[in-house]
């Protein structure tokens, strides 16, 4: 029986040879066309994580590998098209937060919501999660720094603050609409 039928009949032992023959290769991908170490391993890990989570409906059509790089490149184009609309919505927040005399009463209200809607949606995370994304984000703490402390991996702090974010940015979703 081949690798791939045997990841799509859930064998855990396929999808870890799969993943110490491939990950390499989709991670030097990935970092090639963005530049951030911290951001390919993020792509590498979604990449495997959607190969097991789609493996029953998985349809390779030429190789693994092939489908692999295929995967990076959209991630990749997905990482940049996201990354520039939070940009432009980013901009326009700080804009806004960061000339408050110039903010109406009601632009103050909604900057103060935002800021609210923020805070209840950090609280919300797991206690580990939030007290890594709070030590990252606002003690302005390092990876390595937050790995020593809590005496973790640096992999698991990074696995933690991506968690956090795709949380945060689930929870905040219709925030967007407000930028419309």
């Amino acid at each position: 029986m081949d690798l791939i039928t045997s990841l799509k009949q859930g064998d855990q032992t396929a999808m870890e040879i799969i993943y110490r023959k491939h990950w390499e290769h989709v991670f030097d991908a990935a970092y090639k066309r963005i530049g951030s170490e911290d951001i390919a391993q993020d792509i590498t890990q979604d990449i495997f994580i959607s190969l097991w989570e789609k493996r029953e409906t998985l349809e390779i059509r030429e190789s693994l590998a092939a489908y692999l790089q295929g995967s990076v490149k959209y991630r990749v184009i997905n990482y940049f098209r996201a990354n520039i609309t939070k940009e432009k919505y980013s901009e326009d927040l700080l804009s806004l937060m960061g000339n408050t005399s110039a903010l109406t009463p009601t632009n103050r209200l909604t900057v103060k919501e935002i800021n609210q809607e923020l805070d209840q949606a950090i609280a919300e995370l797991p206690e580990r999660m939030r007290q890594i994304f709070s030590m990252s984000r606002k003690q302005e703490k390092s990876n390595n720094e937050i790995s020593e402390e809590l005496n973790l991996s640096i992999q698991t702090v990074k696995n933690q603050l991506t968690a956090a974010l795709k949380i945060i940015r689930k929870r905040l979703a219709y925030l967007t609409i407000f930028f419309f």
